[in-house]
């Protein structure tokens, strides 16, 4: 069972200008879950527009806001759906490298149910990115500030969000699989950039489980051209691009997860054997906190 902590005190505060695309970019590929391909356009909005999802397949589909209000499930991916029954799955990694790179204001178009994986990290969705560039709006942002503890648990699995003068995401992971073990990564956006510390760390999987998850209708799309997977002798696909891959991913998850949010909490966020369930958690718990502030 999860449970949260009752929420102390956050603030919203005003700084620097928000930001959309300067030009539209598309990228196509095969979705983690469905296996269907699947085209996104991700387009430049106005200013307090957020970051807003729109089944392009579907006349007549209603907007989905990338919010945490519209959180539908969180099973191994973090899917987004209105009222009108569309959803739009695995949203993360392009969320992830939205905000990330600074991207306030976006319409992302799909034309299926599902975002396409690519390589099974962010690095090719921030290169569509940086090929078309930002530009600044007339609108300031208004980030969220931590300014008391506040926790979600399941477990021994946890996320906490607190205080501090400079923002960090640390992560940690554990496993009992020799090629991954305990590891742990630790990120602050003012001292390295997310384009080369968190975005090209790739999904991972485990060998053993592949069999049970594909039974259920999951991981139809999943191979080892977009996914690292490990067994007890190893990665089935090697090199890894960095000792700590599985441990960046997971924080570029919690990166996108928390998104959802409209801006990234600035403080210190500690995650250890989390799931987007318990990322999707505390965002809600930093959300009503924030309404009721």
């Amino acid at each position: 069972m999860i449970q949260a902590t009752q929420p102390s005190a956050i603030a919203a505060s005003t700084a620097a200008q928000q930001q959309t695309l300067a030009a539209a970019f598309e990228c196509h590929g095969v979705g983690l879950h469905s296996g269907l391909t699947t085209t996104v356009r991700v387009s430049p909005a106005p200013p307090d527009t957020g970051r807003q999802f729109l089944r392009c397949d579907r006349p007549n589909a209603a907007p989905i806001p990338a919010h945490i209000s519209a959180v539908h499930q969180t099973l191994l991916s973090t899917e987004l759906m209105v009222e009108d029954g569309n959803p739009v799955r695995t949203v993360e990694h392009l969320l992830a490298a939205l905000v990330g790179l600074g991207v306030d204001n976006a319409v992302i178009e799909v034309d299926g149910p599902e975002l396409p994986l690519l390589d099974g990290s962010a690095q090719d969705w921030v290169s569509a990115i940086a090929t078309v560039g930002l530009t600044a709006q007339a609108a300031s942002r208004s980030p969220i500030i931590i300014q008391a503890p506040v926790s979600v648990q399941d477990g021994d699995a946890f996320v906490v969000a607190m205080p501090a003068p400079e923002t960090r995401y640390t992560y940690g992971i554990d496993f009992d699989l020799p090629a991954i073990g305990n590891q742990w990564h630790s990120w602050a956006p003012q001292r390295d950039r997310f384009e080369d510390a968190i975005a090209p760390a790739r999904t991972f999987g485990l060998a053993h489980q592949i069999e049970a998850l594909r039974s259920q209708g999951l991981i139809q799309g999943g191979s080892l051209d977009n996914a690292l997977v490990c067994d007890r002798t190893g990665w089935l696909n090697p090199p890894l691009r960095f000792d700590n891959e599985p441990a960046r991913h997971k924080l570029l998850d919690l990166i996108g997860d928390l998104s959802l949010l409209g801006s990234l909490p600035q403080g210190h966020i500690i995650a250890y054997k989390a799931s987007h369930g318990l990322h999707v958690k505390l965002a809600q718990t930093l959300a009503n906190q924030s309404i009721s502030g």
